[in-house]
């Protein structure tokens, strides 16, 4: 603060004097209001989301609709690519046309270059943390060191006249400066010519590019991000040009693509769309067995694989052009083998009968040939219930190793026998798991279109809870890895340093699997079978995809649509779920027992007796039988008296008179109240873990027989980290228990029980001989945690 001289005149000092006392008040009202502030923040878990979600509008309504004003880009695509067999490469030409439907006037656009994350000095290099070891593989040290230029090799952008256009690329983006500003309604159209070399998949990971197959010298590619494509420009964010650094996936426009894909003639290719030209790639023979599979419910093999055998022996030296079209999808993928087995059958959906494929190597059977397109077809019919109908001709299934990754119409997947066609149930569920996830990312996100770069948990978590729901339906039995409320507790009772709140940008997650996987579908179905119920859930869960089915949906959104399709108020839920990193721990506390008293003397001064009789010695009257040899009313009887001579259980006459008294006075129910013989128990619950949770109570009886009682949530709607309930019951109760079917992840069950449950842990005994035992495959229940792991990797 400049304050002048003392030299100056007394009335500047003065005036200095007051401003500094003024702005020192102006600091002690301010401290104190910010104190009274904290001390009366609103920590209710009830409170609304007024303070999380963004304001409804025009576009977005109140309750979690598109609005009048919804509006989205559009993207057209053609595009010549080949597929250069010799050296791994792809080449490519695409003419882009962007229609601008939004109120904005746009003065460039912005592009996606995701192959830029294999440049060799890309950020996503740069920004991987690793540490050194005494003993390293090869690969390791290696890796420390990129040497593959897997980038996007820009060669020409220009417009739709072929004149050269500005652009500027940075990193995983490229901005394409227009000639003049396109006008809401506009149009523009205009070329990108590019070419990038594949990546060996196997040798430095990515969710495509090729498998090589030493034996015979062939590939397997898995094509995708293999061309620029436009970033989305929607409401919530104008651009979606965060950069791709590998963890947050993709944020896309809806569009037609009309894609001509040249490979060398021997190849298949399964691609998003539909063949434009089957007559000119395809034999008389696989033509007629394609149209078979048009009307089969079994799988009919097109290419069977003694063909495919046959096929990878030789390689021709001539090329093919395989045309495809796909109208009104957010992006586009193709796989290319001349190593593929090919099967197709229909699946009947209520308007439609798309089409289940696979495409898979000879080293994927017998279990490709007997699981991939039923578990596909399984898929289509799941989600179609749930989400919504599946919209397109074909869904197809490609086998290749180690992957999991997803794209209209089409998705790449894990799982392979041993060679010589063995295979265990790791492998197997392995497999149909990961079909199943891919296959049904068609509808969350390539239809219900949320932004994957922002949030990975909007695709990823409400796909997995459906998964769970089509392996269910698959195989009642199906040793399901995510969903149930029991299978997230480890993860949420953790180090919640390790944890991230499920609302975390995609890039910046701890514990990617868990948190964008397996909590939001675990919240997901807590909601379903405990919150609100299957009626309530199913319908709100689909009028979500109903909704926003070929649109961009925001988390908001699906908040929203919840609550206004169920009349269920969720604001605590998602609050607690998704913004924090609390956990539940409901806690049994405290019980005390009551019963009605009869009133009737006999009675209850004989319950009376039995109970004193029951207890237990007093050690020191026990010990004065011996020590006193004789008390002093002993010695002296007429110290006697009534209360030292008479039965204190003894029952008087006048005690029987007032009971009827009593009795006389009381009505028709109150007598039945009376002698009813009911139980009641108050039992006292904490929460300890931060989430409120339905208060879930199960009651064994003398006899056998069990009873549940639920409590709703709003128990706890006064923000209380205690409450205090009575429970009537019609028997004496032998057991308590607080979640008896494990259904809202509460993390500690050692507090849940009365009497309290303590459960042995088991210790594997071993020696120097046997130290392995345990370990690996040979035990039985070390082969039950593999296989899960497994399946929890490969959805991943």
């Amino acid at each position: 603060m400049f304050c002048p001289n003392r030299d100056e005149p007394m009335t500047t000092l003065q005036s200095c004097f007051r401003f500094a006392a003024a702005l020192s008040l102006m600091l002690l009202c301010a401290l104190q209001s910010q104190a009274q502030l904290e001390g009366n923040t609103n920590d209710n878990p009830f409170r609304q989301l007024y303070d999380v979600l963004p304001t409804p509008n025009t576009v977005r309504t109140a309750s979690g609709a598109p609005g009048h004003a919804y509006w989205q880009q559009q993207v057209d695509y053609v595009m010549d690519i080949r597929l250069d067999d010799a050296t791994q490469r792809i080449d490519g030409k695409e003419t882009i046309t962007y229609i601008n439907n939004s109120p904005d006037e746009l003065r460039y656009l912005w592009l996606q270059l995701d192959q830029n994350m294999r440049d060799l000095d890309s950020d996503s290099h740069m920004i991987k943390e690793g540490f050194m070891e005494d003993r390293m593989t090869f690969d390791r040290v290696s890796g420390l060191e990129p040497d593959f230029d897997g980038g996007f090799k820009i060669e020409a952008v220009k417009d739709g006249s072929g004149r050269e256009l500005a652009h500027t690329i940075n990193q995983t983006m490229m901005r394409v400066d227009l000639p003049k500003p396109l006008a809401p309604g506009g149009k523009f159209t205009f070329q990108v010519d590019w070419w990038y070399n594949i990546n060996d998949r196997l040798a430095i990971g990515g969710r495509s590019g090729y498998e090589y197959f030493e034996e015979e010298d062939n590939y397997l590619y898995t094509i995708a991000q293999f061309f620029p494509r436009l970033c989305a420009y929607y409401d919530r964010m104008g651009w979606q040009n965060k950069q791709f650094l590998g963890g947050g996936e993709f944020t896309l426009e809806f569009g037609d693509y009309d894609v001509s894909i040249t490979v060398p003639s021997d190849h298949i290719v399964g691609s998003t769309g539909v063949l434009q030209n089957p007559k000119e790639v395809l034999t008389a023979t696989q033509r007629a067995r394609f149209d078979e599979a048009k009307t089969s419910d079994r799988p009919v093999l097109i290419v069977t694989e003694d063909e495919a055998r046959e096929n990878e022996k030789t390689k021709e030296k001539g090329l093919k052009t395989w045309r495809y079209k796909a109208d009104n999808v957010r992006d586009f993928a193709f796989a290319s083998s001349r190593k593929f087995i090919w099967d197709a059958m229909a699946v009947p959906l209520e308007n439609s009968t798309p089409l289940a494929m696979s495409y898979y190597p000879k080293e994927g059977n017998p279990l490709w040939e007997q699981y991939s397109t039923e578990a596909v077809a399984q898929t289509l019919l799941t989600y179609s219930e749930f989400a919504c109908e599946y919209p397109y001709p074909v869904a197809i299934s490609v086998h290749t190793k180690w992957i999991g990754m997803e794209y209209p119409m089409i998705c790449f997947n894990g799982g392979r026998p041993e060679p010589d066609g063995t295979y265990s149930a790791r492998t197997k569920h392995g497999m149909v798991s990961v079909i199943i996830h891919e296959v049904g990312h068609n509808f969350y996100p390539m239809i219900i279109n949320s932004d994957e770069r922002q949030w990975t948990w909007m695709d990823e978590g409400l796909n997995t809870f459906v998964q769970y729901l089509a392996e269910k339906e698959f195989d009642r039995n199906y040793p399901t890895r995510r969903g149930p409320a029991r299978k997230i507790t480890n993860y949420m009772g953790g180090d919640p340093k390790r944890i991230s709140p499920i609302m975390t940008n995609s890039e910046s997650i701890f514990q990617f699997g868990p948190n964008a996987y397996g909590k939001p579908a675990t919240a997901l179905n807590i909601l379903r079978e405990t919150v609100m119920g299957r009626e309530l859930f199913d319908y709100a869960f689909k009028e979500y995809g109903r909704r926003w089915a070929f649109k961009r949906p925001t988390p908001a959104d699906l908040f929203r649509t919840m609550e206004d399709a169920s009349s269920v108020d969720l604001d605590w839920f998602w609050r607690g779920w998704f913004y924090t990193n609390d956990h539940v721990d409901l806690s049994l506390k405290d019980i005390q027992w009551y019963q009605i008293s009869s009133g009737d003397p006999d009675v209850e001064k004989a319950l009376a007796k039995a109970e004193q009789d029951a207890q237990p010695e007093d050690i020191s009257l026990t010990r004065d039988e011996t020590y006193i040899a004789e008390s002093r009313l002993e010695a002296r009887p007429e110290l006697n008296d009534h209360y030292t001579t008479v039965d204190p259980y003894a029952v008087m006459e006048i005690e029987r008179e007032e009971y009827k008294d009593y009795v006389a006075q009381l009505d028709e129910e109150e007598l039945k109240m009376l002698s009813s013989g009911k139980h009641f128990y108050q039992l006292t619950f904490e929460n300890l873990g931060g989430l409120v949770m339905p208060v879930i109570v199960g009651f064994t009886y003398e006899d056998g027989t069990t009873d549940v009682r639920r409590v709703p949530v709003e128990i706890w709607r006064k923000g209380s980290k205690e409450v205090t309930k009575v429970f009537v019951t019609p028997q004496e109760a032998v057991s308590i228990t607080l979640d008896p079917y494990l259904e809202t992840a509460d993390t500690d069950l050692s507090n849940n029980a009365w009497p309290r449950n303590v459960r042995p842990q088991r210790i594997d005994l071993y020696n120097d001989a046997t130290r392995s035992y345990g370990r690996d495959a040979a035990n039985p229940m070390q082969r039950v945690r593999e296989n899960q792991d497994y399946i929890e990797s490969i959805e991943d």
